[in-house]
């Protein structure tokens, strides 16, 4: 199956309304955040980091102010990742992705960014990894794709979608810089399971 072929499954948001709910949580983080020059926009590895970017270059181009921009990998911070030194994993090994946050975080307003919130175990571990660089005046939270189901009290501020799911559905984000397509997929978890947290 090539990139752009669909998965069987439910188109949720094709590239248009993609783009028209980026626009949304755009301006809601413009109208929010009066001083953006205080605002860093932090994208969570991997679908996460070309979202920030992408609302990013919105408040820019909406409010004349580049907020500052940086990528947070937390694969050490799961409390659901196994990771063994020598001998053979008894579990998949996960993938170590950069971290990028050339600028301090005191007095600044990060706003993480991610595709989907599940259980809010990704979140917990965003906030973690954060607080390893420095110590952000405030942590607001934006995400593409809010579907339920949450084993932490996380909330986010700025909210692409609500999407109901049952535990045996998947949500699945395509983006052009990741995947060759813009598309937010709804897909029985039967197919492949979910590690959206």
């Amino acid at each position: 199956m090539s990139a752009v072929e669909a998965p069987a499954g439910r188109v949720l948001l094709d590239a248009d309304a993609l783009r028209r709910t980026l626009s949304r949580i755009a301006h809601e983080i413009i109208e929010a955040n009066p001083d953006l020059t205080r605002v860093a926009l932090v994208g969570i590895q991997t679908r996460g980091v070309p979202l920030a970017q992408r609302l990013r270059r919105l408040v820019e181009e909406r409010a004349g102010e580049e907020p500052a921009f940086g990528a947070v990998d937390i694969t050490f911070y799961r409390d659901d990742v196994q990771v063994r030194g020598g001998g053979a994993p008894r579990h998949p090994q996960p993938v170590v992705r950069s971290t990028a946050l050339d600028f301090p975080l005191e007095g600044k307003t990060v706003v993480l960014v991610d595709d989907v919130l599940y259980t809010g175990r990704t979140i917990r571990a965003a906030i973690e990894a954060l607080f390893d660089y420095g110590r952000p005046e405030r942590i607001q939270l934006a995400v593409l794709v809010d579907r339920g189901h949450r084993q932490l009290p996380i909330r986010p501020d700025y909210v692409g979608k609500n999407l109901p799911t049952s535990r045996e559905e998947r949500v699945q984000v395509e983006l052009l810089e990741v995947d060759e397509v813009d598309r937010v997929l709804l897909i029985p978890s039967s197919e492949e399971d979910s590690n959206h947290g």
